[in-house]
């Protein structure tokens, strides 16, 4: 008997005294014959069995002792459980067994097709998107990209009270100078709460400002064509905001802000037509080789 095997066969002396000592364990004919098939049964409903076999998988070789114990203890009350309600439920409610049936069929192939999809996809999809297939499907869905919160590119920068330099801060942040820049974001490093320095990001305006005084601006809209720099403060920190740029909500959102969500739809549209393939693929074969028949 292999130490997987071992394992498994401790775990059931242990699970079943836990989980069946209540139970009459008189073997019956059934059992009988199963055994001399070779199937050890471990657990019984009624005239249902479970058998070691069905047990494969729940741990593996390298489970500690007492975790494949508490496992395969846990998974054979799970069993038992689930029958006696299955037995119970039959006794109590009619049971429409051929929808039963189409169910259980559904389930199998969530289980079995799902991930015979999954390899497929994963042996014969690109991920790879062109800048070009970005821009085609955002022009052919702008309805689809409306945005529902302000957007802006720019600078935000948050620091305490009493940080040094500060008034250096503004001369930075309007610097065109390589150095400059440079200098800016080893401020914010060492210095800053929070910042977000400017580039070609788009940001949502609501998240970029949490937490500080700009949060809690009436009319944001109208902030955002006011001010293009706007600089304010609490009892604890500092706040600096440039505006290099700003859309208004239910305005349609620039594509460098909708790119990556592009990017993913077309990737999630092509798995869903290598599945389809798949199916196709599969369904002609099995056609051709007259692997399947439909009796009129």
């Amino acid at each position: 008997m292999s130490s997987h095997s071992g394992i498994i066969m401790t775990a059931i002396v242990f699970g079943t005294l836990l989980s069946l000592t209540s139970c009459d364990l008189i073997r019956m004919k059934k059992e009988q014959s199963e055994e001399e098939l070779g199937r050890r049964p471990v657990a019984r409903v009624n005239d249902t069995f479970l058998y070691l076999d069905e047990l494969e998988g729940i741990v593996t070789s390298n489970t500690p002792k007492e975790d494949s114990v508490a496992r395969l203890t846990a998974y054979i009350n799970s069993w038992i459980r689930k029958q006696v309600l299955i037995n119970e439920a039959l006794k109590r409610i009619d049971i429409n067994e051929a929808e039963v049936e189409r169910k259980i069929l559904d389930y199998r192939y969530s289980l079995i097709g799902y991930q015979f999809q999954k390899l497929y996809i994963q042996q014969n999809m690109s991920k790879e998107v062109s800048d070009a297939e970005i821009q085609e499907y955002y022009n052919a869905n702008l309805d689809n990209f409306i945005l529902k919160q302000n957007i802006i590119r720019g600078t935000f920068i948050k620091v305490p009270q009493g940080a040094p330099r500060t008034n250096r801060i503004k001369d930075l942040i309007f610097s065109n100078k390589e150095k400059d820049k440079g200098d800016l974001k080893s401020y914010c490093l060492s210095f800053s709460t929070a910042y977000h320095l400017s580039d070609s990001t788009w940001i949502e305006f609501d998240k970029l400002v949490v937490n500080s005084p700009l949060a809690e601006i009436p009319n944001k809209i109208q902030f955002l064509k006011s001010y293009p720099y706007y600089e304010t403060s609490d009892a604890g920190y500092l706040y600096y905001l440039k505006i290099d740029a700003y859309k208004i909500s239910d305005n349609v959102s620039p594509l460098e802000f909708v790119k990556e969500d592009i990017k993913n739809i077309i990737i999630n549209k092509r798995k869903v037509e290598l599945a389809r393939k798949l199916e196709d693929e599969v369904y002609e074969k099995a056609a051709e080789n007259k692997d399947f028949e439909i009796y009129r």
